[in-house]
C-alpha cells in the first residue's frame, strides 16, 4: 500500500491495526459480541497494563472454551511511518483458548496474557511459533493445576493477517507441565517443540489449555 492509498482510505481518528484484528475475529464469530477489556491509562504513562485491549469470545468449537485475544503488540493506530514494513510492531497478538471449568473465571487469564506483554515491552524480547517459556509458579494461582509453563503456537482458526502496517501472526499460548517443560530444555530446538505440540494436537485439534491436565 502506497502513502497516498493509506491516506486515501484511512485517516488519523482510524485504529488502523486494532481494525483488521476485529475483521479476522468476526470472521470466525459474526455477530458475537465480546466481553472487551481496555486500558484507561497506557503503560507508557505509568498504566499498569501494557496492552490496549483484551477481548474475550466464547466459543463451542470442540468443547466449551474462552477465546482471549490481545490487542497491542502490533501497531493498533493510524501511522503513516508504519506502512509497507514487512511486521506490525512485534508482528504478533496473542490468544489463548482455555476451557471453561471451575468458576469460569476468565481474570487468570488476562493477567496472565498481561504479565507476559510486560516481559516483552521491558525485555525488547519477543514471542515466535514454538517458542515456550515457563511461568515461575502454575500458571492459575490458588488452583491445583499442574501447568507451569507455556508453549506458543499459530492460532488453528487466526492464523496470520496482512495489515496496513504489515504483518500479524496470532500467537496462541498453550499451557504444558513441569514434565514437559523440562523436556524442551534438555533439547531446546524448534523441532522439538514442535514434536510435543503435534503430540498435544492428536486429541486436541484447537490446543484448548486444560488446567486439570496432568
Amino acid at each position: 500500500m502506497t502513502l497516498d492509498q493509506y491516506r486515501q482510505n484511512y485517516n488519523e481518528e482510524d485504529a488502523v491495526g486494532w481494525d483488521c484484528i476485529t475483521a479476522a475475529l468476526d470472521e470466525i464469530y459474526d455477530k458475537q459480541e465480546p466481553q472487551h477489556f481496555g486500558n484507561a491509562l497506557p503503560y507508557s504513562l505509568g498504566g499498569d497494563n501494557p496492552l490496549d485491549g483484551l477481548s474475550v469470545y466464547e466459543s463451542t468449537k470442540q468443547e466449551d472454551h474462552f477465546h482471549l485475544v490481545s490487542y497491542g503488540f502490533s501497531n493498533l493506530y493510524y501511522d503513516e511511518d508504519k506502512i509497507e514494513a514487512e511486521y506490525s510492531g512485534y508482528g504478533f497478538e496473542l490468544t489463548f483458548r482455555f476451557k471453561k471449568q471451575g468458576d469460569n473465571n476468565i481474570h487468570w487469564a488476562m493477567n496472565l496474557m498481561q504479565n507476559l506483554a510486560k516481559y516483552v515491552f521491558d525485555s525488547g524480547k519477543w514471542f515466535e511459533e514454538f517458542h515456550f517459556i515457563p511461568t515461575n509458579s502454575p500458571i492459575r494461582l490458588e488452583y491445583d493445576t499442574e501447568l507451569v509453563g507455556i508453549v506458543f503456537v499459530l492460532d488453528p482458526e487466526l492464523g496470520s493477517i496482512e495489515t496496513p502496517h504489515g504483518r500479524v501472526d496470532f500467537l496462541q499460548m498453550v499451557g504444558i507441565t513441569q514434565r514437559e517443560l523440562d523436556q524442551l530444555w534438555e533439547n531446546p530446538k524448534l523441532a522439538e517443540t514442535e514434536k510435543l505440540v503435534d503430540y498435544l494436537r492428536q486429541d486436541n485439534a484447537l490446543l484448548l489449555t486444560d488446567l486439570d491436565r496432568k
